[in-house]
């Protein structure tokens, strides 16, 4: 992965000791003139250098998954 990465927020992964939720958006992350994406990323570990888990989300799609988590959260 390349581009430029901006952080947006961290917060802490409930359920953990030290987890981490990080939010950043990435521009041209697969290479130059790809499109910019958010990215969420999960580490079990507070200083760890690399995410566990990230999913990368097109800006196209944001709207969508805001939606379907708040729908998921309804229902835990």
């Amino acid at each position: 992965m390349s581009g430029t990465v901006n952080k947006i927020d961290n917060m802490t992964l409930s359920g953990t000791k030290n987890g981490q939720i990080s939010i950043t958006t990435i521009a041209e992350p697969y290479g130059a003139k790809s499109e910019s994406v958010a990215s969420i990323g999960i580490s079990l570990k507070a200083d760890a250098a690399e995410p566990e888990w990230k999913v990368h989300i097109p800006k196209a799609n944001i709207d969508q998954v805001i939606e379907a988590l708040q729908k998921a959260k309804e229902t835990i």
